[in-house]
């Protein structure tokens, strides 16, 4: 009797579940359950159509205002009373100077922040030794000290008044109000961009190939030119770009160490601030207008070399997975 109670028990409740349907669209099934959390998933994170407008509309109003208006505004000013009178500013010997200079800081700025930039990323991302972090903390030490307190440091340590000043006015070398200055300055605050670009570039690429290199019989030179290099060409063009653009466009430490001399320490933004200053804007804004041109070039140049470094990104991966 106990075994067919329990049989007849067992049958009852095996007949009191219900069958659940497996296919994959039926309702009640993992199909239909994967479908509805993912439904739910999707609408729980896709925003009213009218939100997203909503931000679009701030975003671009933001970027209008603060970006696009004033940069017409230089040129408008700039073109207020002509074309002739826009080309003729740029005959003004004060201003020639200004440019001469601010390509010449450039031309000594770049190349020695290009060299010191690949020198520490790769000894930052390719080996490990004491004070690694303390070298990492300093290269982003520009990016946290105000470019006025870097130009008044040089002033304190290279001025007649410095601790090396006496020195230097011996020795008949002139640091402060002068193009070295100017050079220190521009050094200070530009040094990070190339190192910045390649640190995370190099980290990423990791140490196999060079190792590879060196264990096939490859000096380190050889190792550097022919698999470093290649490999980081596009960080390096990229990081020379930014370098440029904070070259030529840095007013804070120049103002500094410049002395704002006429024809002997002023550079292209210093110099639209004095032709500001003396009420000329034509020359001013036009003056202002080529540091703009300088920017926009340099923009387009730095999205195209982003597009490239992309799309070379995504070949590598393509080959690594194939």
């Amino acid at each position: 009797m106990g075994g067919k109670q329990g049989a007849h028990s067992m049958t009852s409740t095996t007949a009191k579940i219900p069958t659940a349907k497996m296919g994959p669209g039926k309702k009640g099934g993992p199909g239909s359950q994967g479908s509805q959390s993912s439904y739910s998933s999707h609408s729980s994170i896709t925003e009213p159509k009218w939100f997203q407008w909503l931000l679009i509309a701030v975003a671009v109003g933001y970027l209008v205002f603060l970006l696009l208006l004033p940069l017409a505004a230089v040129f408008v000013n700039a073109f207020e009373k002509g074309v002739q009178a826009y080309f003729h500013s740029f005959a003004d010997p004060f201003t020639l100077f200004s440019i001469r200079l601010t390509l010449l800081i450039a031309v000594i700025a770049v190349p020695l922040n290009l060299t010191f930039g690949v020198a520490a990323a790769w000894a930052i991302a390719k080996f490990e030794f004491r004070g690694k972090n303390i070298l990492t903390t300093l290269i982003d030490l520009p990016f946290a000290v105000s470019p006025v307190v870097a130009g008044l440091v040089y002033v304190l340590v290279f001025g007649k008044q410095g601790w090396l000043g006496p020195w230097l006015e011996d020795h008949n070398i002139k640091m402060i109000y002068a193009v070295p200055g100017i050079v220190l300055a521009t050094l200070f605050v530009t040094f990070p961009m190339v190192a910045r670009e390649l640190i995370p570039l190099m980290q990423e690429q990791g140490n196999q190939e060079e190792e590879a290199a060196l264990t096939l019989g490859a000096s380190g030179w050889q190792t550097f030119w022919h698999v470093t290099l290649p490999n980081i060409k596009w960080g390096v063009v990229y990081g020379v770009i930014l370098t440029n653009a904070r070259a030529m466009g840095e007013f804070g430490a120049v103002s500094v160490v410049s002395g704002h001399i006429r024809g002997q320490t002023t550079t292209l933004p210093l110099q639209v601030e004095i032709l500001y200053n003396d009420y000329d804007y034509v020359q001013a804004f036009s003056a202002a207008s080529l540091l703009c041109f300088l920017a926009l070039v340099t923009l387009v140049i730095k999205s195209l070399v982003e597009v490239y470094m992309k799309k070379t990104r995504r070949e590598a991966a393509t080959a690594q997975a194939s």
